[in-house]
């Protein structure tokens, strides 16, 4: 659609024999805003949350943009009683410009663990002086309710340095809770895209483990350049990671199962 993102479903089984989708693709269940504002050129929903019994997603709002190639916010949008359609919270982000986020942010993930409300995102230390030149770390941001949040001043993953002097972003986080510490899964740029992994018995302070992430088997077409973009989630006490292929997921996205020891 004008190559601007929108949110869609679809429902698929899963055994052990795999996983079949089982529904046509639905939606657009949200659309990107009108004109001027701050999700006018798409949408990125990341992570969803129940509110007083309501379905409410977050998600990074697109801007395009003229010195800069975009310009992205984290906005907020509750769903029907059925979960087919979206209606935005509040006309403005959620978490927008601020002095520890001066450029940009988005692709949010969001845990209520006993009303403890934590928040983690992706936001820009600065733009290069090229298109998709940029430094972009993972950060956090608390929440009484999950509806106001505010974004600490720190940063939670960081850049790996010189273990890895090419990689300029990490991103897209995906937080699990895992016994009495945290794990988290995140998109890795160095150019090209793939897949990260670190641990944390806080949430705020992260240990890299990224060459814990491998895939076993042969790639398909789709997928044989890069590897990201990941969601990970439990099924019948199995763990399952979500991911997108070539191109930001251009063709499709797939579904890997977890090693047991990982």
């Amino acid at each position: 659609m004008l190559n601007r993102s929108h949110l869609a479903s679809i429902d698929f089984a899963i055994d052990d024999t795999g996983a079949k989708s089982i529904s046509d693709v639905q939606g657009p269940l949200l659309a990107p805003g009108p004109r001027g504002a701050f999700d006018a050129d798409g949408i990125s929903v990341t992570s969803f949350a129940t509110i007083e019994g309501a379905l409410y997603a977050y998600y990074l709002g697109w801007s395009a943009g003229r010195s800069v190639p975009f310009t992205n916010f984290i906005g907020m949008a509750v769903a029907d009683r059925e979960g087919t359609r979206f209606e935005r919270r509040f006309k403005s982000p959620v978490v927008g410009r601020s002095e520890a986020d001066p450029f940009t942010v988005g692709y949010p993930w969001v845990l209520n663990e006993a009303g403890h409300w934590r928040m983690w995102y992706g936001s820009h230390l600065a733009w290069g002086p090229q298109d998709l030149q940029m430094l972009h770390v993972v950060k956090t941001a608390s929440s009484p309710d999950g509806v106001h949040w505010k974004p600490d001043t720190g940063i939670a993953l960081p850049l790996a340095g010189q273990s890895d002097p090419a990689e300029f972003a990490v991103s897209r986080p995906c937080v699990v809770r895992d016994g009495a510490g945290l794990l988290m899964w995140y998109a890795r740029r160095n150019p090209g895209y793939c897949i990260g992994f670190a641990f944390s018995m806080d949430g705020e302070n992260w240990i890299r483990a990224d060459d814990a992430v491998t895939f076993a088997g042969e790639p398909g077409d789709w997928e044989r350049s890069e590897q990201t973009y990941p969601c990970v989630f439990e099924h019948q006490s199995r763990r399952y990671m979500l991911y997108n292929g070539d191109g930001y997921g251009r063709t499709g996205f797939g579904l890997a199962v977890l090693d047991d020891n990982m």
